[in-house]
């Protein structure tokens, strides 16, 4: 089968996603190239993950210095502060 090629309809799928705008370090750029459309929602679905979990590990940080300064919960007066997704070890 040497020389043989298979061709698809449509145009080559090319599927790329960027970020930049990092706070720390403006010009620091990253680009994941995906080989399909689903892989690229893949990365997308982590890349969300891991940011809701940084900020709601900060949440939990500042929590916990405002209740040391304080001596009260700053999540008390809404009502969720025994929600499991305000608790260090636990998960969404």
């Amino acid at each position: 089968n040497s020389g043989e090629q298979a061709t698809l309809p449509g145009p080559p799928l090319n599927l790329s996603l960027s970020l930049a705008g990092f706070i720390e370090e403006p010009e620091r750029k990253y680009c994941f190239e995906c080989d399909s459309e689903e892989q690229c929602q893949e990365w997308i679905e982590a890349l969300k993950r891991a940011s809701y979990e940084f900020m709601r590990r900060s949440l939990i940080f500042y929590r916990n210095e405002i209740q040391k300064m304080t001596g009260k919960d700053p999540l008390e007066q809404y009502g969720i502060s025994e929600e499991a997704r305000f608790q260090l070890g636990t998960q969404k």
